[in-house]
Parts: C-alpha cells; structure tokens; sequence
C-alpha cells in the first residue's frame, strides 16, 4: 500500500521522485548502521550488472584509500553477480564509506553498504565414484541411456 501511495505522488508531481525514493531506502536499512564494523572489508549490494571494478573504485574512493574493490561475476557468462567487496586501509575509512554511500545511487541503481562477514568454511566432500566398474556378471545402470545387459 505504502508503495502505489509513493507511486501516485510521483505521477502527480507532489514530491521528488529522489528524495521520496532515498529517504524509503534509508529507512529499510537503517538498522544496518547499527552494527560495528570490526574489519575494514564492506559488503556491497544492489549494484547494477553493468558497475565495474574502475566504477566502484572511483565511487568509493573519496572515503579513503582503498586497498581493493572487486565486483563478484558469475563463472560462467562473466556477468555481475549484482554484489562487492570494498577493503580499505582502516575500519574509520570503511566506516566513513559505509555512512557515506550507504542507500546512495551508483550506475542508476540503489546500493547498501553492511559489513562484510567471514567467509565460512565448507566441509569438503569426498569424490564422487560413480564410474566403478563392477567384475560381478550382471546388469549395471548406464546414466546416459538406460539399463544395460553384461
């Protein structure tokens, strides 16, 4: 409900469309800000499929001297997973930089800025062995065509 009423003001021009629009993101994410930062690593979302590494560097430069700014692509079709990584020097910088572009535009689209979590350890599973071949006589399962006679 809340969006068609946004939606309506801004067809019929009573507020700008910018502030309306910014002010709602902000406080989606207020509680975001409330977190401390304790490395100088940020999570970024919400970025458009065509921001850059050269973009999100320059975008968040001015917070402090950045030490990398990497967006995520997929593996196979090489397009932006629509999320970052920004590592500063210092949490301060990090923390100038979240206040900063936290619900801001980049490219056209609405970015938030949190804290980046440790990456979690996965458990390695052991290799898969379907491709044994069995001595017994018998029938055996072919994945690629079916059931099969020895």
């Amino acid at each position: 409900m809340a969006f068609a009423s946004t939606f309506r003001r801004i067809l019929n021009g009573s507020s700008t469309p910018s502030s309306t629009i910014r002010s709602q993101f902000a406080s989606i994410r207020l509680n975001s800000t409330v977190t401390t930062l304790t490395a100088p690593k940020l999570f970024i979302s919400g970025l458009n499929r065509n921001t850059s590494d050269e973009n999100l560097y320059k975008a968040f430069a001015p917070f402090g001297r950045l030490l990398e700014a990497k967006v995520i692509v997929d593996r196979g079709s090489g397009r932006s997973k629509g999320f970052a990584f920004v590592t500063y020097e210092s949490i301060e910088e990090a923390e100038k930089a979240r206040e900063g572009m936290n619900a801001k535009y980049l490219d056209g689209w609405v970015i938030f800025v949190d804290p980046a979590n440790p990456r979690e350890a996965q458990p390695r599973l052991p290799p898969r062995q379907d491709n044994i071949q069995s001595t017994e006589p018998g029938f055996t399962s072919n994945k690629t065509v079916g059931w099969t006679g020895r």
